[in-house]
C-alpha cells in the first residue's frame, strides 16, 4: 500500500494524509495509486485540499483544528446546502461524502467534485478582454438573482434559518463576535461606531431567501474559456436572510480599493468592461424580481460582517491556527479597511 511521502507539515497540511488515505481507501472502492494531497492557495477560513488518486479527483475542505466561535466553520451546513442546490439553477460542485467523525482528521470534513474553471482573486479579473469581463459580470449578477429566486423550500432548506428579525440576529451575533475577536490593544473605533449606527436603524422587513453569505468574486468559478458561471464556492455562511445582504457584499467591489479584497475602486471601469454599480444592481433588481433596493443600511451592514469575519481571521492568527502564514496581519488590515468604508458611508461619504 502506497501512501503520501510528503511530510503534513512540507505541504502546510493541518491533517496526517496517511489516516486520510486508509478512510479513503474504504469509503470509496476501487480507488489505486498513491493519494496525493494539496493545499488550495487563498482562503482564510475553512482549510481547502485538492485530492487526486490517479485519474480520480476531489476537492475537501474540513474545520480548523482550532475553532473559535461555535456556530463557524459549520462545515455540515455547506455539504447540506450543496446538497440541496445540485441540479439547481445555481451551479455548485456536486457533493460527494461528508464524514463527522473527527478520529479521521481531527474535525468533520466533506468531499466535493472538482471542476475546471477561472477563479479571480479580485473583481478586476486581470488577462480577461473588456466584452468577456463585461459578459461575466452579468453571469455573476443573474447567478446570484438565481439564488435568491430559488423555492428553497421545494429543495429542503425550510429550516435553514432561525425565525425573527434577521437584521436583528445577525446584528446580535457578529456583535458578539467582534467582542470575542478584539484584543486589548486592538482598538477599531470605525467598527465600534458601526455597530452602534446600525443598531439604531434595523429594518422591518420580511423578505427571507437562501443567501450565500460572502457572494464575492473569489467564491465564483467561471467556466475554463466561456464567461459563464460554473460554480458557487464557499457555502460557509449560507443560511435563509435577507437577499440585499449578499447584494450588498457583492457590490462592495465598487467603493473599496484594489488592495481592499480586491475592489475596484479608481479603476478605469468603462475601459474594462465593467458595469456601473447602478448598472449591475438594476440587472439583478429586474432578473430576481425584486421590490426592494439596496439601502445604505444594507451596504453598512456588509461592510461590519466584513470587518468582523476578518477580525476573526486576524484572532485565528494571533492563535497561531491562521489557514496563511500572515493571517493575523491581513486579516486585521481588512477589519480596519472594512470598517474604515463602512463609517465613510454613514458620514455619506
Amino acid at each position: 500500500m502506497s501512501s503520501p511521502v510528503e511530510a503534513p507539515a512540507d505541504r502546510g497540511i493541518d491533517f496526517e494524509p496517511a489516516r486520510l488515505d486508509t478512510y479513503l481507501r474504504q469509503a470509496i472502492p476501487g480507488l489505486a495509486g498513491e493519494l496525493i494531497v494539496e493545499r488550495t492557495v487563498g482562503g482564510m477560513s475553512n482549510p481547502t485540499y485538492f485530492l487526486r488518486r490517479g485519474d480520480w479527483q476531489a476537492v475537501l475542505r474540513k474545520q480548523p483544528n482550532a475553532v473559535l466561535m461555535a456556530s463557524a466553520h459549520a462545515i455540515d451546513r455547506e455539504y447540506r446546502v450543496l446538497t440541496a442546490l445540485r441540479g439547481s439553477a445555481v451551479p455548485v460542485p456536486a457533493p460527494l461524502l461528508y464524514c463527522a467523525d473527527r478520529e479521521i482528521l481531527g474535525t468533520p470534513f466533506y468531499l466535493m467534485e472538482r471542476i475546471d474553471g477561472r477563479v479571480f482573486e479580485g473583481f478586476a479579473m486581470p488577462g480577461v478582454a473588456p466584452d468577456e469581463r463585461r459578459a461575466m459580470y452579468d453571469s455573476m449578477g443573474a447567478t446570484m438573482a438565481a439564488l435568491h429566486s430559488l423555492d428553497f423550500r421545494a429543495v429542503g432548506l425550510a429550516d435553514f434559518g432561525r425565525p425573527g428579525n434577521y437584521f436583528a440576529r445577525q446584528l446580535s451575533r457578529w456583535s458578539q463576535q467582534w467582542a470575542q475577536f478584539r484584543r486589548g490593544d486592538d482598538d477599531n473605533p470605525d467598527l465600534d461606531r458601526i455597530v452602534a449606527w446600525l443598531g439604531e436603524r434595523v429594518p422591518d422587513s420580511q423578505t427571507i431567501a437562501l443567501c450565500h453569505g460572502d457572494f464575492r468574486i473569489t467564491n465564483m468559478m467561471f467556466h475554463p474559456t466561456e464567461p459563464r458561471v460554473v460554480g458557487v464556492l464557499d457555502w460557509e455562511l449560507s443560511t435563509l436572510g435577507h437577499p440585499l445582504v449578499d447584494v450588498a457584499f457583492n457590490s462592495q467591489a465598487w467603493r473599496m480599493a484594489t488592495d481592499e479584497n480586491g475592489g475596484l475602486l479608481g479603476l478605469p471601469l468603462a475601459e474594462l468592461g465593467i458595469p456601473t454599480e447602478e448598472e449591475y444592481l438594476e440587472r439583478y433588481y429586474r432578473l430576481a424580481g425584486s421590490g426592494e433596493r439596496m439601502t445604505t443600511f444594507h451596504q453598512v451592514f456588509a461592510m461590519f460582517r466584513g470587518a468582523v469575519g476578518s477580525a476573526g481571521v486576524a484572532a485565528r492568527g494571533d492563535a497561531g491556527n491562521g489557514f496563511l502564514p500572515d493571517a493575523a496581519r491581513v486579516g486585521r488590515k481588512l477589519a480596519r479597511a472594512y470598517a474604515k468604508r463602512g463609517a465613510a458611508l454613514i458620514a455619506g461619504r
